[in-house]
């Protein structure tokens, strides 16, 4: 039984449940609702946390678990085959989860039956080509202990959904009768159903939290590994960024963080002053009217998807500074890819962040200081210079460095539009990469995560996240330090 399909009776059940629920209880005192001690649709709101909730809990756990049991019993038969191929055991996993799924897709698609998948031998059919036949393209040739590892694969995991749908459609039957046995009109339904939101609220904060430190952890114990086979001082200090999975790599951050930092402050530079004169204009200069049709208009900017950013930086952005900076005479540009235009693409896509944020920040202002400021004979810009934006200020600093942390994490533009060279240059009409682009070309395809090429990239994301991470606290501080003194 697929997990959709699952989760959709143990829904249907607890619908089913709160019906029954709330009927049960209302018959219990004539239909007189005065009588209960709740409201009825607690009654049936108790059933229906009591049939889903402990079965979804239970489902979600091991739809977590069930992954990391199967793999672990599988890469124990191939700790000796990954020696005697001079593997990996990640990168034969790789090839176990392929080869599984191809077999699934072959058992589905009626090409082999399930029998056949599961006693396949490579001494007597070629694996690659019969799942050629069914659409599963393999990049290599199958080996015994890898077509075994599959298998096993395949049945551990039909083992465990099996498992699976039985315990949870026992959990949701016996949670089902669990609360309609409790649906009399004595039961305190309405002190039940509040505590379980209660619960439920709790677990949904300690889920945001543990994913958080799930996140740190995971990068923290890879970038620990990353600096056992390489020396912390040449990734921190070294100017040369040369990975080479053959070997012999220089994997500095200095030209990629210096890249970062360029395109994120050419990106604020057009950024900021556009968005924070856009703010001043919709709050103070605006008209209603004017306002209600131009924030939105502004704001379709922050949908707009990233990739179309990047698109855009490339096929528009590029082109037009390359006609006018790389011509003959100045000379200074040689290809659409550059500081420049990645910074102006970003700066665009961050217009809206800093002009929702300013706009509200300054909103917030009390109407008092504007009034006092008029009472006092200033003008509408003196007011403005002089009050409005010096109250407003740790709000926007603030925000600026909300808009400063979202470029340093950009990627997609500037893959598109900055180039992949690695330099330290003050040119920005020159091709540069950032920490975050690299991250991303460092871990396509397969990778072998006890390399220095592949661990390198959860170094780079550590060192990020530190960057990002003291850009946040500090526009906190800011705001919280400064905001009190003018409300």
């Amino acid at each position: 039984m697929t997990t959709s399909l699952l989760v959709l009776i143990v829904l249907a059940l607890g619908v089913g449940g709160y019906i029954v629920g709330r009927a049960r209880a209302l018959r219990g005192v004539g239909g007189d609702q005065r009588k209960l001690h709740s409201l009825p649709s607690y009654y049936g709101t108790n059933v229906a946390m009591k049939a889903i909730v402990p079965a979804l809990l239970v489902m979600l756990v091991w739809l977590l678990a069930q992954p990391l049991v199967v793999e672990s019993s599988v890469r124990g038969d191939l700790q000796e085959e990954s020696v005697r191929q001079d593997r990996s055991v990640s990168l034969m996993m790789s090839d176990v989860r392929r080869l599984a799924n191809g077999l699934d897709v072959a058992v589905e698609s009626g090409m082999m039956t399930r029998e056949r998948a599961a006693n396949m031998r490579t001494e007597f059919t070629d694996v690659r080509e019969r799942l050629g036949e069914a659409g599963v393209a393999l990049g290599s040739a199958v080996t015994s202990p890898v077509l075994r590892a599959a298998q096993k694969y395949r049945a551990l995991s039909e083992t465990g959904d099996l498992l699976r749908t039985g315990i949870v459609l026992a959990l949701a039957v016996a949670g089902l009768g669990w609360g309609i046995r409790n649906s009399t009109p004595e039961y305190r339904a309405r002190n039940v159903v509040e505590t379980g939101v209660r619960i439920l609220l709790i677990l949904a904060s300690c889920i945001a939290i543990l994913t958080t430190v799930g996140i740190v952890l995971s990068l923290v114990f890879n970038t620990i590994e990353f600096f056992r086979i390489y020396p912390a001082s040449d990734f921190f200090f070294s100017t040369t960024w040369s990975p080479s999975f053959g070997g012999g790599s220089e994997l500095g951050i200095l030209p990629l963080l210096w890249g970062t930092l360029y395109i994120s402050l050419i990106a604020l530079i057009v950024a900021v002053p556009v968005g924070l004169f856009t703010a001043i204009y919709l709050s103070e200069y605006a008209s209603k009217r004017v306002r209600s049709v131009a924030k939105p208009a502004i704001e379709i900017l922050a949908g707009i998807p990233t990739i179309v950013y990047g698109l855009f930086a490339l096929l528009t952005i590029g082109p037009l500074l390359l006609s006018v900076f790389g011509d003959s005479t100045v000379g200074w540009m040689d290809a659409g890819t550059a500081v420049m235009t990645a910074g102006i693409a970003m700066g665009i896509m961050l217009i809206p962040f800093v002009s929702s944020l300013s706009d509200d920040i300054i909103n917030a202002v009390p109407q008092a200081m504007r009034d006092g400021s008029y009472g006092l004979g200033a003008t509408q810009s003196e007011t403005i210079k002089q009050v409005i934006l010096p109250a407003a200020l740790p709000g926007i600093v603030g925000a600026v460095l909300l808009a400063a942390s979202r470029a340093i994490g950009e990627t997609m533009i500037v893959v598109l539009g900055a180039g992949a060279a690695a330099r330290l240059s003050l040119n920005p009409f020159e091709a540069m990469t950032t920490v975050t682009a690299k991250i991303v070309s460092q871990l396509t395809g397969d990778s072998d995560f006890g390399s220095p090429e592949a661990l390198v990239a959860f170094a780079l994301g550590m060192t990020l996240f530190v960057v990002t991470l003291g850009l946040n606290v500090l526009a906190l501080y800011i705001v919280r330090k400064y905001r009190e003194q003018y409300e």
